[in-house]
């Protein structure tokens, strides 16, 4: 929590760490940053408001964890996600001799189609950004970019107000404070 909130700060941009659902509702968007289990979901005592206030259209940026438990499940735990996308999170199987979890620095593929990410301005497929992680989305229609790590995963969505990224914008430099950035921009329009 400390690394994001940093960031933001780098970026002129006010954070507060909060549990309180009332300053949810009175923030101009919402982060949520995760390393751990997707067990983790049970920390957040008021899932359902949570829901209800990103799906009124309030600006949510889930990070690592966060994208995942956007989802309605996942391999590693019996508890359920948010379920504001459709999909299961899975355990990594990476072809060939690469670890789990990977740690370490990665590009991304964007996704073709005319798909115009606000999250990827200004960002190159030879850019960059730190991952940790064992667990991965393998396809989402919400998918802005993906990854190759031994196989394809999500690595970016973004999808009306929901946007989230698989690796860590506040540890990957300044192309992840690009990132960030941009979605600063998107909240202010």
């Amino acid at each position: 929590l400390r690394s994001i909130e940093k960031a933001f700060a780098k970026l002129g941009c006010e954070a507060t760490v909060t549990k309180n659902p009332a300053d949810w509702k009175n923030s101009d968007a919402l982060v949520l940053p995760g390393q751990g289990t997707f067990a983790n979901i049970k920390s957040i005592k008021a899932q359902a408001e949570l829901v209800d206030i990103i799906s009124t259209g309030k600006p949510f940026l889930g990070i690592c964890l966060g994208l995942q438990l956007l989802f309605e499940k996942s391999e590693e735990s019996k508890e359920k996600g948010l379920g504001l996308l459709k999909g299961t999170v899975e355990l990594m199987k990476p072809n060939g001799n690469l670890n789990v979890p990977q740690m370490g620095w990665n590009t991304l593929l964007f996704r073709v189609s005319g798909f115009g990410s606000c999250l990827l301005d200004g960002i190159k497929e030879t850019d960059y950004f730190y991952f940790v992680h064992s667990y991965v989305v393998k396809k989402s229609p919400a998918a802005a970019a993906l990854t190759d790590y031994g196989g394809k995963f999500v690595s970016v969505i973004e999808k009306g107000n929901i946007f989230a990224t698989q690796f860590h914008p506040e540890k990957s430099g300044e192309t992840g404070f690009r990132v960030l950035r941009n979605f600063l921009n998107a909240v202010k329009h």
